[in-house]
């Protein structure tokens, strides 16, 4: 018998520490595969790229109206696709949706000017264009999440003629007025937060900067807990590898364009210029009330990022008459990429939009 063999068969707890130490180290030192649903590039316009998403389903029993997912501006959209059966993107995909994904990309130093006006009048209606030509479909349905809920929703306002059917807002932040409720806008205060500073200093807004951000609004969940979930369960693959897949995802931090993170600030967390009817996007008035498409959003009930006070306001501002609100225990992210993802908000969004995307 050899010594290893020895060694083992008396220190069988040696062994099984050892493993753990393996998978610490591999899940703390490496990315997890991510993304891995079948996609083709079909546009791009500067550093953005849009994909349509391979069918699985014969066209005679896919959804006619397509889907383009917008997420925000300074994360990875993977988020949508994190990982092999557990996938919204997946999810809809295999139910017969035609889904489409824009990327913004990451923006370098020659971007720093870029604004919220060039994403929503120059990008967006662009990549719009190309889904429209490739799916056939003169109407389409947009779904936007987090700082993507701004940019569809001004889209959907600004441009209501332009065959949106279906939006659907994930934890959107639209309504600032409530400042004592919003953690950003009591951070961002135009008393101690100089973002000319700031963009002087950086050109666009570091990445790094509004992880820590996020992350400093829960710092005990976020610097420890976290952590020791994944030393708690260093036995369970299951929740090994969603760990290690979503803290890939976490740590991939990428900048925001200045111009457009000037706004987000300004307008926005610190003068709530949209649900006062003030935006103004390249000269043109966002008036909310212009809104016509069917209306879904979904709040977490327990966001600390987007609290729900900021995306309950819109059903009173615009002129949609099929308006849904549907709340779901969770956080800013859980809802859509947590253990409970797929057994409450995926099916919801299709029950809801199921009906809705077929062409009449």
């Amino acid at each position: 018998m050899s010594i290893g063999m020895t060694q083992a068969a008396f220190h069988p707890e040696s062994s099984a520490l050892e493993e753990r130490w393996q998978t610490l180290s591999r899940v703390m030192t490496t990315k997890a595969a991510i993304a891995q649903t079948p996609k083709e590039l079909i546009w791009s316009l500067n550093k953005a790229r849009l994909y349509r998403y391979v069918p699985v389903v014969s066209p005679e029993k896919r959804h006619s109206v397509p889907l383009l997912l917008v997420f925000a501006l300074m994360n990875r959209p993977y988020i949508l696709d994190l990982r092999r059966g557990h996938s919204f993107v997946e999810f809809m995909v295999n139910l017969g949706y035609d889904v489409y994904l824009l990327d913004w990309g990451v923006p370098g130093l020659e971007d720093a000017q870029l604004k919220l006006d060039d994403y929503i009048l120059d990008y967006l209606p662009r990549a719009i264009r190309k889904m429209k030509s490739v799916s056939g479909s003169p109407e389409f349905s947009l779904l936007g999440w987090c700082i993507g809920a701004i940019l569809t929703t001004t889209y959907a306002a600004l441009r209501a003629d332009g065959g949106i059917r279906n939006l659907i807002l994930l934890t959107a932040p639209l309504d600032f007025s409530n400042r004592s409720d919003v953690t950003f806008s009591r951070w961002t205060d135009k008393k101690h937060f100089d973002v000319e500073r700031i963009l002087a200093t950086f050109g666009n807004m570091p990445g790094e900067m509004i992880d820590y951000g996020a992350k400093a609004l829960r710092p005990v969940d976020n610097y420890v807990l976290n952590y020791l979930k994944l030393l708690d369960n260093l036995d369970n693959p299951r929740v090994v590898e969603s760990w290690h897949a979503m803290n890939t995802w976490v740590t991939d931090n990428i900048p925001m364009a200045g111009g457009a993170f000037r706004q987000l600030i300004v307008d926005l967390y610190q003068n709530d210029r949209l649900m006062k009817g003030e935006l103004i996007i390249r000269g043109e008035r966002v008036d909310l009330n212009r809104l016509r498409a069917n209306l879904l959003t979904v709040i977490a009930q327990g966001d600390h990022i987007t609290p729900p006070c900021q995306s309950e306001a819109i059903l009173t501002k615009i002129g949609s008459t099929d308006t849904d609100l549907y709340r779901v225990p969770g956080g800013h992210i859980g809802i859509m990429a947590g253990s409970g993802a797929h057994k409450l908000t995926w099916p919801y969004i299709d029950q809801w939009l199921g009906s809705r995307s077929q062409r009449n």
